[in-house]
């Protein structure tokens, strides 16, 4: 199975209201990065335990280690979790600079350093998540 019907597998197992969410949010990160690399995580480790919620990811950027050592990854996440929906967008230097500058402006959600967790896309204002994918997408 290719990343593509991972990802339309993944959306579809979803309950109707969330996934009808993922499938909004999917198609705005993709207008967003129309020809960026997709990923998929099962959300399972190498013993094929589970180890976090699957992931669906977006774009690309190098993670550079302490000990230098590179890691390629996504720049865009999207999960569904036990509350609600999570967009994790990577890469960015400043920690408090997603709280700063979206988290007023989004409604009920949870800003962290490279995390925005929501319910529902109803408790949201999605033209400022938009602003923040597109932030995380080309920040460099």
């Amino acid at each position: 199975m290719n990343v593509e019907e991972q990802i339309k597998q993944y959306i579809n197992s979803q309950p109707e209201s969330k996934r009808t969410d993922m499938e909004t949010l999917h198609r705005l990160t993709l207008q967003v990065l129309p020809a960026c690399k997709l990923w998929f995580l099962d959300g399972k480790d190498d013993k094929g335990r589970t180890v976090s919620n699957p992931n669906i990811g977006y774009g690309m950027h190098t993670i550079k280690y302490t000990d230098g050592t590179t890691k390629e990854f996504y720049k865009i996440g999207l999960s569904a979790n036990k509350t609600g929906i999570s967009v994790y967008i990577l890469g960015i230097k400043d920690k408090t600079y997603l709280s700063q500058t979206y988290g007023d402006k989004l409604g009920k959600a949870s800003v962290s350093g490279y995390c925005i967790k929501f319910k529902t896309l109803q408790d949201i204002n999605v033209d400022i998540l938009e602003a923040a994918i597109r932030y995380g997408a080309f920040n460099k």
